[in-house]
């Protein structure tokens, strides 16, 4: 019973699809093909595309009278029909659409591909007023600003994306894609100086007394310490001793004079050259790194930092033009010193039971002396800048003696000692920047160009270790010094 019903349903429907399609085939063996077509938007003889400014309008003016709209986006862009043949387009907001005109007889009288965008040409004058020297071109890219175009300097490049975040809702929306005429090579030539100062001197006097009275004896004696310096630095020693015959009462006095002065000078000098991009940080460091433990990790090991010490140079330059160059410089000098360090004891490790079953060895971590300066400056290329007047001096002395007795007159010097010192150190550096160009690696030199070593004769009877280098302008036939040596600049 169903299966019947089923059959008759199947060809109840299947009638008229197999009618049709015979219909179809009977018309294309006559030549009466039916064709579908699809018109893409924009592509005809009717198609048009309108740039409409945001929250402007446009009138649109057609040929014959209008009788259906259809706009597919009213959000981005609305038509507006007051007469059959005049439409106002109004932009709504940033985006793409399109609008459709047709006549009463259904067929197409306009394809209008409208792209609402931001106005621009308020930007453009503004840009061209303030930047006359630029070629800078503001474009629109849905809602974002892109600047392309060239300027002479990076302080022109930022003045445009300044001006174009003026006319963005959000700063970010604007993008640059500016060149920068100048050059944007930077040649950093450094040169440090420092000076150190040390002045000691120690004087002390030491005496010493023995005797005897009936069956007892005694013995009085001063030592005095350098306290300042820790020690006596091995200078003048100088010492009288007296012994009586007498075997009662004093039976003998001596004396000891010590007496020191020293000076120190060191002297150093680092003179580095950088090579840095515009905008972008080069740094230099001639020293080392000592370790510093932090901490410990989870599993109980000791976390090792390394800190550096010695001459160093950091830079950022930036070329506002040809002639300007803004540097951010800061500079170091430091050294290892044990005023300040820090001393840890040994410990001893133990078991659960208490009993010691190894030592953790002591540690001392030491400290820096640093003299550092940072400033940011304008330069002219070739022009340089002098950092002076980093002095510091420091003056100690620490007089030790016998209480009461050293302050007697005159005789009190001889039971006190004096310790002095005196440290002056004086840091200058001298910064120059150049704007450069590479150089062809042909005409450039190096120490190690022309150096041979010496052969065994020469090393044996003339005490040499490498061959000497020919001056210019010599015939020896070897290498000879051609500069420049590194980049060109002017």
């Amino acid at each position: 019973m169903f299966r019947s019903i089923a059959i008759a349903v199947s060809l109840m429907l299947s009638a008229p699809l197999v009618s049709q399609a015979q219909s179809l085939a009977d018309n294309n063996e006559r030549g009466n093909t039916m064709q579908v077509h699809i018109r893409a938007p924009g592509v005809g003889p009717v198609s048009e595309t309108l740039n409409l400014p945001l929250s402007k309008a446009a009138v649109i003016h057609l040929p014959v009278d209008a009788a259906d709209v259809l706009v597919t986006n009213p959000e981005i862009a609305n038509a507006v029909v007051r007469t059959p043949t005049r439409a106002y387009v109004l932009g709504m907001s940033v985006g793409q659409t399109n609008v459709f005109f047709f006549d009463g007889d259904g067929q197409l009288i306009l394809d209008l591909d409208i792209r609402v965008e931001r106005d621009l040409a308020p930007l453009q004058e503004a840009l061209i007023r303030f930047l006359p020297d630029s070629r800078v071109t503001a474009e629109a890219m849905n809602d974002h600003i892109v600047l392309s175009g060239s300027v002479p300097s990076a302080s022109a490049a930022d003045t445009a994306l300044r001006i174009a975040q003026r006319w963005s809702a959000d700063p970010e929306h604007v993008m640059s894609m500016l060149s920068i005429e100048a050059r944007e090579q930077v040649m950093l030539s450094v040169r440090i100086v420092e000076m150190q100062r040390t002045i000691v001197r120690q004087l002390g006097i030491n005496l010493s007394t023995a005797g005897s009275s009936g069956e007892f004896n005694f013995a009085v004696a001063t030592q005095n310490e350098f306290s300042l310096v820790g020690r006596f630095l091995n200078g003048l020693s100088a010492g009288v001793d007296w012994t009586s015959g007498n075997p009662g009462g004093i039976t003998g006095v001596s004396s000891l004079l010590q007496a020191m002065e020293r000076v120190g000078l060191v002297r150093t000098l680092a003179e580095p050259t950088l090579t840095a991009i515009t905008g972008e940080s080069a740094n230099f460091l001639a020293g080392g790194e000592f370790p510093v433990p932090v901490g410990r990790d989870r599993d109980g090991n000791v976390v090792i930092e390394y800190k550096s010490f010695g001459v160093g140079l950091g830079f950022t330059p930036l070329v506002l033009s040809e002639g300007r160059i803004s540097l951010r410089i800061s500079t170091e000098v430091s050294e290892l010193t044990t005023q300040g360090s820090l001393t840890l004891s040994s410990t001893a490790v133990t078991d659960d039971a208490g009993n010691i079953i190894g030592t953790v060895p002591g540690l001392t971590i030491p400290a820096l002396n640093v003299n550092r300066a940072e400033t940011t400056v304008e330069l002219p290329s070739g022009g340089s800048l002098v950092l002076a007047g980093l002095i510091q001096e420091e003056t100690r002395q620490n007089l030790d003696g016998v209480p009461g007795v050293q302050n007697i007159p005159i005789l009190g010097a001889l039971f006190r000692s004096r310790d002095f010192e005196s440290q002056e150190t004086e840091l200058v550096v001298i910064v120059t920047p150049y704007l450069v160009d590479p150089a062809n690696p042909n005409g450039l030199s190096t120490p190690a160009d022309g150096l041979q070593n010496a052969d065994e004769a020469s090393a044996l009877l003339f005490g040499r270790i490498n061959r000497v280098y020919s001056v210019p302008g010599s015939d020896t036939g070897e290498q000879s010094w051609n500069g420049p040596v590194g980049f060109l600049f002017e």
